[in-house]
């Protein structure tokens, strides 16, 4: 099992090996200089899931001059204190779902295992609270996508899914750069989301309720985690992925064939094909059998290259808070979606582009059960 870290140390694997996306980001010192506080309201948080890392802790709330954390849970008892610790929190919940029954908090991160990501996202949205969630918005459900876009939409409330490539530098700039036109139509872009699984990372298992190395990510089907390489089409143009062909490999990791986890899925490695809503394509890569060059990383071409002045900085974040890790987009993130409550306006990473990353892959593996057959994906727009 990985070793556990507090939200000031860089998480470990069980080799002692820092844990891929998690390496500290290189932070502007003058971040903080250009940040104007819009209001002195504090909002009432509650964050689910400290898992291998104290994730719920690594993006920055607690740090936020705009933030209260409330209370925080994990099914773990000794995980849950070291996330009320991290957070400087008192109150602490042994359930997610004991937790969004609490009416002081108006709003929640759900840094849990990633099949319950849509359940306590629906969930919280009932209980009238605006919802962050760690990645994907969904767990190869499409019924699931379906359930939680009416639910948001429903209630009115912000929804943000926290994808860190949004702020990779590159990624951020291109955006910067299409939305002032100097790229033109996109004709094609790559992501790839390269993790070698050699190891067991462990983490929680929802079947049998424990914390072991046959946790859910063990066998996991490479495009059910497509978030971190869609978003180099999506988050740059805002538009969806329309229809992919998707082919897959084998694994070469013993522990992940199909016979030794729960998904059945035979493959190590998914390589999808897509078209894209504005007529270009897409090839994005997951894998989780290379060994090398491994993180998020992803290209994008269009139609021309024009020479246009554009402020690529990045938001300025509080005093504080840091960009942290995932290519230094933790505080980012984080400070999009409390700011979106405070203005009260739409987030960045909203439901419809949440759902539109991740529904992409889930239609990408059975794309790939199906040796490459074209097939449509669902869309979502606001």
């Amino acid at each position: 099992m990985a070793g556990q870290a507090t939200a000031e140390e860089v998480p470990k694997d069980a080799e002692g090996k820092v844990i891929p996306g998690f390496e500290k980001g290189q932070t502007d010192p003058d971040a903080a200089k250009e940040w104007q506080p819009f209001s002195d309201r504090k909002i009432r948080v509650g964050i689910a899931g400290c898992g291998l890392c104290s994730f719920g802790a690594q993006f920055g709330f607690q740090n936020h001059p705009n933030v209260e954390v409330v209370a925080v849970s994990d099914l773990i008892p000794s995980r849950c204190a070291e996330l009320a610790k991290a957070c400087g929190c008192e109150k602490s919940y042994p359930s997610c779902e004991e937790m969004i029954e609490d009416d002081r908090i108006e709003a929640v991160f759900i840094a849990t295992d990633a099949p319950s990501h849509a359940r306590f996202a629906i969930a919280a949205l009932k209980h009238g609270k605006h919802v962050a969630s760690a990645v994907p918005a969904v767990f190869g459900s499409l019924e699931d996508a379906d359930l939680l876009f009416e639910a948001v939409k429903k209630s009115g409330l912000k929804y943000m899914m926290f994808e860190t490539s949004y702020f990779h530098s590159e990624l951020y700039t291109w955006r910067q750069q299409y939305l002032a036109g100097a790229l033109g139509e996109i004709i094609y872009s790559e992501g790839e989301y390269f993790h070698f699984f050699g190891t067991p990372l462990g983490g929680y298992n929802p079947k049998t309720k424990n914390v072991d190395t046959d946790g859910w990510r063990k066998g996991l089907p490479p495009q059910w985690y497509p978030t971190h390489s869609n978003a180099y089409q999506i988050g740059i143009t805002g538009g969806s992925l329309t229809e992919v062909s998707c082919m897959g490999m084998p694994s070469t990791v013993p522990h992940l064939r199909p016979e030794n986890n729960d998904y059945k899925n035979p493959f190590g490695s998914e390589i999808a094909l897509f078209r894209t809503s504005e007529g270009g394509m897409s090839r994005m890569a997951v894998t989780w059998d290379i060994q090398t060059n491994g993180g998020e990383r992803g290209r994008i071409y269009g139609q021309k290259n024009d020479k246009v002045a554009v402020d690529t900085g990045k938001p300025p974040l509080p005093a504080g808070v840091a960009g942290g890790g995932h290519g230094g987009s933790h505080g980012y993130l984080m400070s999009e979606f409390v700011d979106a409550i405070l203005r009260d306006r739409k987030p960045w990473v909203d439901v419809a582009q949440s759902l539109n990353m991740t529904v992409a892959g889930i239609v990408a593996h059975q794309s790939a059960l199906k040796d490459g057959e074209l097939l449509k994906i669902p869309q979502y727009k606001l």
